[in-house]
């Protein structure tokens, strides 16, 4: 059936140019290791490398109001090949909890739930992932399509509370329900059973690193703030669902504006106006169908203010409907296949470039400094075969001064490595100083400090100036941090300019460092912090102190993660600009050795020189060709890097 499988085609096409990348960088740590070229933080990095390309994940969020469709869209678009609807998809509430749909290899087909209990403690969902204990597993049977819609339905379960326990569990309440939970009668709120749901199962695109986020509704979202300040920010696309007999309502534009529109994403937003065919009512014509759908689209556009390419009119039901029956009319009519194209545009062109802009750096550093080693090597040995070429019928008076002037060198050598030395102290130094800005100790105290000052707050104000000072005590870490990395850089160019000009070693300036991107990272928590604060605030004034922890501690959790971060990026950091260091002083130490024993054995008997210059020049013809590898290996890996995925948009594709 044409086009049906578009979207699994494009994500093997990525999947194996992944796995090209992984394959030469893998083959380039194995003739490091061969070799003798590489020291242990290349090939630590070679392996986090591998390690990343592995474990990459391409995360698309749904994110819908209830009855847009989106469960029956995520199976139109996922797993037709079921034959049947996966994901509950009848009217009404269907997805009550944020849940993630993945596969990974070593997985068991499972799905973990996590009690919507979990609310009252003050741990985070993220944090919640490393305890097993506390989710409920359910094993899954991938072979029946029926037993898995009946294990999947479970994610839909929900329970009656009290308005108290409501708010303890830091849900919006709100008599009309556009705000919040509508109570019943009674005065009984109907609230999801669990917070969380990671379903694992083997599915083509899963297994390929597709992670499907598919959400609940605003007023689930709103009392899960991970959900606005880590899971949507974080994914790589997000599709918004709006339907077409509805139109944007009220609630709606609120999901856009506060979730999926805010803070400055502007890659990766799809829009999908489903339902269209409830204008196929039999009574217009085609054309009035296609004026209809227009209307609605530039409408569309207006509210949200994005361009009317990024809104794609769909039925999601009917595209289900064609790919299980394969009616290749129905799906042109379902208009489908347009919206996949758009989901393979915005995602894996966009996910690639961010794996080839993180990979290619570290392949060229390591690349860069294997090579100047090996010109190292091989400008020191052909010093000395030249050395030795010209000892060639010399007396032993020469031989001698050639003695003594190896010997000059090296104690010159000796003495500028007690300057090396005391640079090592001061850089140890340097480093723990950083580490004291940037390490978690530090957040953690100002991280109590906060939540301290924000439980004795009394009112708005002091919530707002605690937060505000716990932004402003960050900032200042890393202000201080970018302070002692300039000194570290300043100490260390010096030192490589020295090295450079008074034993011709051959060290490029040392690489930058910048925090900017965890700058970025705590502004963008600050400001999506406030948007919520402020919203909620408006919303429910009476549980302003437990909503507001509730998101302090998710900022907290996020904060951690990020300094984290920086503290695993300083750490690679700091090993990499003392690396060439190390390694070219080790090595001219050793061919101030190779140097001396070699004159010394000539000095012993002169029958052995011209052994000894065959022997310098097999291993010159050695390094040259090592060099001429590393070459290979490296063009192959940019070859890799560089390669673009299939297009999207040609009519080759498009037939595909």
């Amino acid at each position: 059936m044409k086009d049906a499988h578009m979207l699994a085609d494009h994500f093997s096409a990525y999947t194996q140019w992944r796995g090209d990348v992984a394959a030469g960088i893998g083959d380039l740590r194995k003739w490091l290791q061969q070799n003798e070229i590489g020291d242990a933080q290349s090939d630590l990095r070679l392996q986090y490398l591998l390690d990343r390309l592995r474990e990459d994940k391409l995360v698309v969020a749904f994110v819908a109001e209830f009855s847009r469709g989106k469960s029956e869209l995520i199976n139109a678009v996922f797993f037709a090949g079921y034959g049947n609807r996966i994901l509950p998809s009848s009217a009404g509430r269907t997805t009550m909890c944020p849940t993630e749909l993945q596969w990974k290899e070593g997985d068991s087909p499972e799905i973990r739930l996590l009690p919507i209990e979990s609310r009252k403690t003050n741990a985070s969902i993220t944090e919640l992932k490393r305890y097993p204990e506390e989710w409920q597993t359910r094993p899954l049977d991938t072979r029946s399509a029926e037993s898995l819609q009946a294990a999947l339905a479970q994610v839909g379960e929900t329970r009656l509370v009290t308005q108290q326990e409501a708010e303890e569990l830091g849900f919006p309440i709100d008599e009309t329900g556009d705000r919040g939970i509508r109570p019943d009668a009674e005065g009984k709120l109907e609230i999801p059973r669990w917070r969380h749901a990671i379903i694992q199962f083997p599915h083509p695109l899963l297994e390929q690193g597709l992670v499907i986020l598919d959400t609940p509704g605003l007023n689930a979202i709103g009392a899960e703030p991970e959900l606005t300040l880590n899971l949507l920010p974080n994914a790589h696309a997000v599709l918004f669902i709006l339907a077409a007999d509805t139109g944007v309502t009220q609630s709606d534009l609120a999901v856009w504006r506060e979730h999926v529109n805010a803070g400055r994403r502007q890659r990766g937003r799809i829009v999908a106006l489903n339902k269209i065919d409830g204008l196929w009512d039999g009574l217009r014509s085609e054309a009035e169908i296609e004026r209809e759908i227009a209307g609605q689209v530039a409408s569309v556009a207006t509210t949200l203010d994005i361009d009317p390419s990024q809104v794609y009119p769909v039925s999601a039901q009917k595209g289900l409907v064609a790919k299980v029956n394969d009616d290749d009319a129905l799906l042109d009519r379902s208009r489908i296949v347009q919206l996949e194209q758009a989901l393979s545009t915005e995602l894996l062109p966009t996910k690639r470039d961010i794996v080839r802009d993180n990979t290619q750096g570290d392949v060229a550093d390591i690349v860069g400094r294997s090579r100047e080693l090996l010109n190292a090597r091989l400008s020191g040995l052909r010093e000395q075969l030249q050395e030795l070429t010209d000892l060639r019928g010399k007396n032993q008076n020469v031989i001698e001064y050639m003695m003594r002037k190896v010997r000059s060198e090296k104690d010159e050598f000796e003495q500028g490595l007690q300057k090396y030395y005391a640079v090592r102290s001061v850089f140890s130094n340097l480093s723990n100083n950083l580490f004291g800005h940037l390490g978690l100790d530090a957040l953690r105290d100002e991280t109590r400090r906060t939540r301290e000052a924000m439980l004795d707050a009394a009112f708005s104000r002091g919530l707002r100036g605690a937060m505000k000072g716990f932004f402003a005590h960050l900032r200042g870490n890393l202000k201080k941090s970018t302070d002692e990395i300039s000194e570290i850089s300043r100490m260390l160019d010096a030192m490589y300019k020295r090295f450079t000009v008074e034993h011709g070693l051959k060290l490029a300036a040392p690489t930058a460092f910048s925090t900017l991107r965890y700058e970025k990272e705590i502004e963008r928590l600050e400001e999506a912090f406030n948007n919520q604060f402020n919203t909620v605030l408006t919303i429910v004034t009476t549980e302003k102190h437990t909503l507001t922890q509730k998101f302090f501690e998710t900022v907290a959790v996020q904060a951690r993660r990020t300094f984290e971060i920086a503290n695993r990026d300083a750490e690679q950091w700091l090993r990499a600009v003392m690396a060439p260091l190390e390694t070219q002083v080790r090595e001219y130490q050793l061919q101030l050795k190779r140097r001396l024993e070699s004159v010394k054995r000539i000095h012993q008997a002169t029958d052995t020189l011209e052994d000894r210059v065959r022997e310098l020049q097999q291993a010159e013809d050695l390094l040259v060709q090592q060099l001429a590898q590393l070459n290979q290996l490296a063009v192959r890996i940019e070859k890799s890097l560089g390669s673009t995925l299939p297009s999207t948009d040609t009519p080759a594709a498009l037939a595909a």
